[in-house]
Formats: structure tokens, sequence, C-alpha cells
């Protein structure tokens, strides 16, 4: 008898246990520059609704250290973020060694995949320009912009128009962006129904950088990222979108908590956005992170004086501090949402976002 049940439990289907990765079909990386934790907090203490940070489930922490560095710069972080290896302070879309690693961009395009890049800086600063530009130096503004016009990038938004058309070498970069079927703005964004049947489309919407929001950028973030969306799902290929809220970093850097967390409340906006999309169409993935924390910031005690002039801390009320104008290497938190989510919990190296990434979606890519 105990042979017979012993059969019949041999002979029964087994059930696949193991947990299979979901396949996601569209990717939004949102990079919140400068942030670790308690710049996200501060969200939950100053933004007037309810903060989209507050939606996710899925939460890693990622280790930031550059190649040479405890403590990363910008251009290393994105790289490692869009290249998937580990290289020195400065460089942009290179190795340790100063070699050329192919980069999101590059590998995904070939697989008709559409990409896009938005920034609240320069399109061409460190960030945008790690995920589309190979250079040893994050200063080659002028280079970097050539880079992105030779890229298989499908939108892009953000500041920089001096990059493109008053170059030192006299090339008027726009020329050949239209020669590329852009459709290029340097006023103001639009409406998809103005861009829906242009192949490509561009906004160079400041000289460098674009304005800050408390003066008159305005919602550009998320509008540029809904328009974004709009335009790179149009064909249902797939796309990749990285959207870069660039000036908390610079509140950090500055010690400006009121300049860092209008910052942050405006990238949480373009969160939202990201979410809601991803909640509707339900097969994209939403990551969002940071390349690094700036200016060592603290939530704590707001600090009062007496009648007496005696100082001391009110529990009752936040105060913002900073314990540096440079960045730190503290962990910072990593937030997914959608297909394949449930991969960027722990606690790993920043290069495993890259790994992460082609591993949900199946892009592939990896040597």
């Amino acid at each position: 008898m105990a042979c017979a049940v012993l059969m019949l439990f041999a002979c029964k289907p087994r059930t696949n246990t193991d947990k299979e990765v979901n396949t996601a079909k569209n990717v939004i990386l949102l990079i919140s520059d400068g942030t670790g934790l308690s710049q996200v907090s501060s969200a939950f203490y100053f933004k007037e609704s309810s903060p989209n940070y507050s939606r996710f489930k899925n939460i890693g922490l990622i280790k930031t250290s550059s190649s040479r560095e405890d403590v990363t710069d910008s251009a290393a972080g994105a790289t490692a973020f869009a290249c998937g290896v580990k290289t020195y302070n400065g460089a942009i879309g290179v190795k340790d060694d100063s070699t050329e690693v192919k980069n999101l961009v590059e590998i995904v395009s070939l697989k008709k995949i559409n990409t896009g890049m938005i920034a609240t800086s320069s399109i061409t600063h460190a960030t945008p320009a790690s995920f589309y530009a190979h250079t040893v130096n994050r200063g080659s503004a002028e280079k970097i912009a050539l880079h992105l016009v030779q890229s298989e990038i499908d939108f892009f938004a953000g500041g920089g128009l001096q990059f493109f058309n008053q170059r030192e070498d006299g090339q008027n970069l726009l020329n050949t962006l239209n020669e590329k079927q852009f459709t290029i703005d340097t006023t103001s964004l639009n409406e998809f129904s103005t861009i829906k049947s242009s192949q490509k489309a561009g906004y160079l919407l400041a000289k460098e950088d674009m304005p800050k929001a408390t003066e008159g950028r305005g919602n550009f973030l998320s509008k540029a990222t809904e328009l974004a969306i709009q335009f790179l799902g149009k064909d249902n290929s797939g796309f990749f979108l990285m959207t870069e809220g660039s000036q908390i970093d610079w509140g950090g850097h500055e010690n400006n908590g009121a300049y860092l967390v209008s910052e942050l409340i405006d990238f949480d906006d373009a969160v939202g956005i990201a979410l809601d999309y991803a909640e509707k169409e339900g097969n994209t993935l939403v990551i969002v992170t940071s390349d690094h924390e700036t200016g060592g910031f603290t939530l704590a005690a707001k600090k009062k004086k007496t009648e007496d002039g005696e100082e001391y801390s009110d529990y009752s009320e936040i105060g913002m501090t900073f314990s540096t104008t440079g960045h730190s290497a503290t962990l910072i938190p990593v937030f997914a949402y959608g297909p394949g989510s449930e991969e960027f919990a722990g606690i790993y190296e920043n290069t495993k976002i890259f790994e992460k990434i082609l591993t949900v979606t199946k892009w592939g890519g990896l040597d």
C-alpha cells in the first residue's frame, strides 16, 4: 500500500513553484539626482498631497561607490545605470580604463525599442549624457551634444541649446537634427497631436540649464514625461524613458532646503505621471532611484531660541540641516512598480539596475 501511494505521488504532475520574472514591455527610469532617504522623506512632510513615493510596494537599496572613489559623482553613478559598469568620477559611458562600453540606448535601439531622455538640467549634463554618449570628461558638453545627434534617441527634452547652435566648431546641430527627421522646438513643449506624425522629437528650452521649479519652469518635468510616454508609446513597439529631476542635487550643493524640497516635490509629480500610465497600461516597469545623495541632508527638530537667546530643539516642527556641500556615500533607495518590480528589492550595487532592466524586459545585450 505504501509503495502504491509513493508511486501515485511520483506520477502526479509537478507544479513549478519557482517564481518567474514577469516581462516588462516598457521601462520608465526616473532619477532624482542627489536624493537620499531624507530627501524622499521631505515629500511626506512638505507636499500638500500624498506623495507618489507611497504608491510603491517593492523597495531596495543600492551601493553607489564609483570604481576609484567611495563617494561617486553623477557621471559615474549614471554610467552604472546606463552601462552596467563601475567607472571613475567624471566619466561618461566609458569603463575605468577609458574604453567605451555600450549603453542602454545603443542596446535596446537594435531591438527597435524607442528611447527618450528628459532633464531639468542641460540635456548634455552628466546623467542624461551617460545614456547616449561616451567621453572621458563629463564637461565636454559640445562633444556630448554631437553624440546625442549621432545616437538613436527618439525623444529628448531639457536645456542646453547653446551646445547645439552656438558651438566653437561653428556647426549648427539643429540642422543636423532636422536632417535626422527630428521635429525640434526651442520655445516650449507642445501637445502630442502636433508631433504625433513626427518620426522623432526634441525640445531644447533653455540656453544651458532649465530654470528652477520656483522660477518659471512650471510643470515642465511632468508635462515632458507625459508627452514622451505618448510619443514613444505611439507605435506600441516598447520604449525606454529616462526622466531626471536634476536640480534636487543643486539644492543640496547649495545647502538650500527650500530649493531642494521644491525640486523633490516637482519630481514626485513626474513620478505620479509615470505610475498613472503604468497602472493603466499594465506592461510598464517604473523604477525610481538616484545616483547619490547630496548635502548630507537631514530632517531634524527645528532649532529655535528662547527669549533669553538659548537655543533649543522644537520636536513639534521639522527643520532641515546639512552636513556637507558635496555628495555623500549613503545607500540610496530604489522604488519599483510593474512587471518584474520584485527583482529590485534587496541591497545591491548600482550596476545591477542596468542588469535587472535587461533581465525583466528580455531586451538582452549583456556580454
